[in-house]
């Protein structure tokens, strides 16, 4: 991952620094909790992702002499606090939910504990992080159940920012996307990729067969053709006469795809291309993924829907003080209030394995047989607690998913709308 400048950060992290440097509260003892008020409108369940990500990014996040001219010549010119970000390195704990882990409104799922300075410094790189991967595995959670088992390829790279691009893939792959067309997602996190061709590559050939010639002579009759740059039924054809029946797949990209489809299996079989799948893309989300249920795909690439949240770009969450020296503190503007005190999180089950409620408290939580403790140590005294590699730690957090999810309860996988699968309950 590329090194985490401290200027990824918002000014007034850094004028509330100063002032406290002035003031001597700097130094306090302080809790920060990251979570949640409430769900996209509708939704279930959220996903935590890009944990991972920020503690990739946590020891690179430094105060160089760049960092420090740059801060100059934006006028902030404090020598007290131009020392004080020289010399900073954090030092604090962090506790959080499990990477991959489902949340509910008011899920602490991040929990910095350090001094006031130190902590305050964190607050744009987590939630910047933790805001965009988390939208996006949420939604790409909701295609990979809407899939119901059927592989989905993310493919959105050419519809958001270059750097985004990876994140997605990597918050796509955790919760359950086969493969991803980002070529930099699978160097830094071993995410499996895939890619054939666009409509360019048949448009620049004479016609239709050539292209798919080339295509087949470069990648052997497993590839995948695409079908649809001008008739789908002959486009079809011209595949299996040129890859002939063992022709590893089609795709289709425009039209009625419920229809397109049908029609394409009919055909195949009809050539002898039983096990020649049937990919479909064009602006999918879990809507349109759900509405070819009962259609014969065996495969779904997604691309814009699932780089922008599905309706959801950011999951919402924020990073509140919630303790100072010991003594809980809260926000108590209306609708955007918040619960003093460092929080226990447990998630209670039934004796079926089934989870039933989100249980969140400043005080701890009496244990109950089914319950499984949310927060684990992420960071001690600086140094992360875990020494994995990226790809590693990605493949943790999808396996981690893979076990939560199944303990939802039916409800929770409604795509239609309505209240969080679990209640948030106080101890």
């Amino acid at each position: 991952m590329p090194r985490a400048s401290a200027l990824f950060t918002d000014r007034y992290e850094l004028t509330m620094l100063a002032a406290a440097l002035a003031d001597g509260t700097a130094t306090r003892d302080c809790v920060f909790e990251v979570f949640a008020r409430r769900l996209p409108h509708g939704r279930r369940y959220g996903v935590l992702a890009g944990t991972g990500r920020l503690l990739e990014a946590l020891p690179g996040f430094r105060f160089g002499d760049e960092e420090l001219a740059t801060l100059r010549a934006q006028g902030l010119t404090d020598e007290r606090l131009l020392d004080w970000l020289a010399d900073f390195r954090f030092s604090g704990d962090i506790d959080g939910y499990a990477e991959g882990d489902l949340y509910f409104p008011g899920s602490p799922v991040l929990t910095v504990r350090a001094s006031f300075a130190e902590g305050v410094l964190l607050e744009t790189l987590a939630l910047s992080i933790l805001n965009h991967d988390s939208a996006i595995a949420s939604a790409a959670a909701r295609m990979v159940a809407a899939a119901c088992e059927r592989p989905c390829i993310e493919m959105g790279s050419r519809r958001t920012h270059e750097e985004a691009a990876v994140a997605a893939a990597r918050a796509a792959h955790l919760v359950g996307f086969a493969s991803s067309s980002n070529l930099e997602a699978g160097r830094r996190y071993g995410v499996p990729t895939t890619g054939t061709s666009a409509h360019a590559f048949t448009l620049l050939h004479d016609d239709e067969r050539s292209a798919f010639r080339a295509q087949v002579n470069a990648l052997g009759v497993g590839t995948t053709l695409l079908v649809d740059t001008y008739d789908v039924e002959q486009g079809i054809r011209t595949a299996v006469e040129v890859a002939g029946p063992d022709l590893g797949g089609i795709r289709l990209d425009s039209g009625d795809l419920p229809t397109l489809a049908t029609r394409a299996r009919q055909l195949l079989d009809e050539l002898g291309a039983t096990s020649t799948r049937v990919i479909v893309t064009s602006d999918l989300d879990e809507y349109a993924i759900s509405g070819l249920m009962a259609a014969p795909v065996d495969g779904y690439g997604v691309g814009t829907s699932l780089v922008t949240g599905s309706g959801a770009p950011t999951a919402g969450m924020v990073y509140k003080l919630v303790e100072r020296d010991g003594v809980q503190v809260a926000k108590r503007s209306e609708g955007k209030n918040s619960v003093g005190g460092r929080k226990h999180a447990v998630r209670r089950h039934d004796a079926a394995g089934t989870a039933t409620a989100e249980v969140v408290s400043s005080e701890p939580v009496q244990p109950q047989d089914g319950d499984r403790d949310l927060l684990m140590p992420l960071v001690r005294n600086g140094r992360l607690c875990t020494d994995v590699s990226p790809a590693e730690a990605l493949r943790q957090a999808r396996e981690h998913h893979d076990r939560v999810k199944a303990a939802l309860p039916a409800e929770g996988w409604a795509l239609s709308r309505g209240e969080p699968a679990l209640e948030t309950l106080p101890a």
